[in-house]
């Protein structure tokens, strides 16, 4: 029966988040490098606004198909973002791959306290848990790092498939890999991304994390929640 029930869960802000985000990672780099500077997070806010695939999700970037491909143009964001600071310019390239590998280490990153429970629990009431998320293409071994492979079967990030949400052919690639599930739900934090992305394609999505809203039928404060929403309309279909 698990192979025809299959939640698809976001991951950043959902079921887990980076310390400090971009600018944490831009900022270590700083730190690593033992270059002085008075800069905060906030100060790289602007920088990282634009540019990156999922600012422009009705595009598809299949052509950014490897990695190596992904990753060049945030290096390149990088890099502008320490010029425009301050940063000499020799420095930003080894900074930018330095924050790359900050960014992306498991050790950075942190799960919310309820995670770990939601996944196994709807694991064990046989549905497939799968993470469909925008982010990076190392998004895999992150998961693998915080523990979360044990209770998930597949991880989809947009970087390696060149569709980000809310754009429906990212949706319908996870229901491809699902095999076409009898059920699906989506859950996640990001009202359009998440929610409307979803719906768009058929699939009922709860809102979590975030302030109640009118315009959205499922909403919960936690993933417990959420999965006591997924359980009590199926026991009614």
């Amino acid at each position: 029966m698990g192979n025809n029930l299959v939640i698809f869960w976001d991951f950043d802000g959902t079921l887990g988040y980076r310390e400090g985000g971009w600018g944490g990672a831009l900022l270590q780099a700083l730190d690593e490098k033992g270059i002085e500077h008075n800069l905060k997070r906030e100060d790289f806010r602007p920088f990282l606004s634009s540019g990156f695939p999922w600012h422009n999700p009705e595009q598809n970037h299949s052509h950014l198909s490897t990695p190596e491909k992904w990753w060049s143009g945030i290096k390149k964001i990088f890099r502008e973002a320490y010029n425009d600071l301050g940063i000499r310019a020799e420095e930003a390239e080894d900074l930018a791959d330095l924050a790359h590998r900050f960014f992306i280490n498991p050790e950075n990153f942190r799960l919310y306290d309820d995670t770990i429970e939601a996944l196994r629990k709807m694991q064990q009431n046989d549905w497939n848990n799968i993470i469909l998320s925008n982010h990076v293409p190392e998004l895999d071994v992150i998961v693998q790092g915080l523990g979360l492979d044990k209770y998930i079967t597949e991880c989809i990030s947009s970087a390696n498939v060149g569709y980000e949400k809310p754009h429906p052919e990212i949706f319908r690639m996870g229901l491809a890999k699902a095999k076409n599930p009898q059920k699906a739900w989506m859950v996640g934090d990001n009202i359009n991304a998440d929610i409307r992305g979803a719906n768009r394609v058929g699939i009922p999505a709860i809102l979590v994390r975030k302030e109640k809203r009118n315009d959205v039928k499922y909403q919960a404060d936690n993933l417990k929640e959420a999965a006591r929403i997924i359980e009590e309309n199926s026991r009614k279909e």
